[in-house]
């Protein structure tokens, strides 16, 4: 079976540069490659990877920049475009805006190369092309061959995301067949289901919780003196951004981790689990009021 396994990086800060320009690279391969789909679809024509991936490596000879990321990273990107396209269509695709856009990179693996080690206690290293290896720090190993991996920047930090083939394969019948649960998601409490179990937990500290609301009010003190005196955004103000980004990954990673253990536990024990089709938009946008 493919699997994931997720590990923080621990760059220098010359791979990190690096690593932010390839990342600019992909963001501008993305734009120009939507740019060039809607103006085709525009005239009533249709533009595929093929065409698109001869065009990028025909511009590498007058945008040297673009040579400076792996081929098969902006190659990659293209192909995610192209499959956007074609699963939401041309002009329901977003541009990848700086301020609004995560970076993340996929990378193919080759066969039979060392691609992560383990150093130490706590310790390892993952190789990438044209940058050679990073410091990761190490929490699991990754339990099989290496298939693909993605490269990303959230919350201030940077991880790597290893697609692994551990060797197994999936179970042609579940251990427990006859076993099934209904599941109701809540604005009080996250999760019910139909066995009665109530799956709930905090994914914000009070202390979080109090930082994030100054935060909060600094960022717009800053951005109303920004625009009373139409001046450009300040350093201050984008060091007040990323503590506040930093914070808000801490909750997106326990949200995470919550719904993934629920998840892995729910589909253990029952090979049938049902979900009501919920607008959970219009449940929490009334729900300042909900009695704890």
């Amino acid at each position: 079976m493919l699997t994931g396994r997720r590990y923080r990086l621990a760059p220098t800060p010359e791979q990190a540069e690096i690593l932010e320009q390839w990342a600019g690279a992909c963001r501008s391969v993305w734009n120009t490659g939507l740019y060039q789909r809607r103006e085709y679809r525009r005239r009533g024509a249709w533009l595929n990877y093929v065409e698109q991936a001869r065009q990028m490596a025909d511009a590498k000879h007058e945008f040297l920049w673009l040579a400076e990321p792996p081929a098969v990273v902006l190659q990659q990107t293209l192909m995610d475009l192209d499959r956007a396209c074609r699963d939401r269509g041309t002009w329901a695709v977003r541009w990848r805006g700086k301020s609004r856009w995560s970076p993340s990179m996929r990378m193919p693996a080759r066969k039979g190369s060392l691609l992560v080690e383990r150093l130490g206690h706590k310790v390892g290293r993952v190789k990438l092309p044209k940058l050679g290896w990073v410091r990761l720090r190490w929490s699991r190993p990754p339990g099989g061959m290496v298939r693909s991996m993605t490269v990303g920047f959230s919350g201030g930090r940077w991880w790597v995301s290893l697609l692994v083939d551990d060797g197994r394969s999936t179970p042609a019948r579940h251990a427990r067949p006859d076993a099934a649960t209904g599941v109701d998601r809540g604005v009080v409490v996250a999760v019910a289901t139909s066995a009665g179990q109530l799956a709930d937990r905090a994914f914000i500290t009070p202390g979080e919780e109090r930082r994030i609301l100054a935060l909060q009010r600094r960022a717009s003190r800053q951005e109303r003196r920004r625009r009373a005196h139409a001046a450009r955004t300040s350093e201050r103000s984008k060091a007040t951004r990323a503590a506040l980004n930093r914070l808000w990954a801490r909750v997106r990673d326990r949200r995470a981790d919550f719904c993934h253990q629920l998840a892995h536990q729910l589909c253990r024990d029952n090979a049938l689990v049902a979900v009501e089709a919920l607008r959970i938009k219009n449940m929490t946008a009334s729900a300042a009021g909900a009695i704890e």
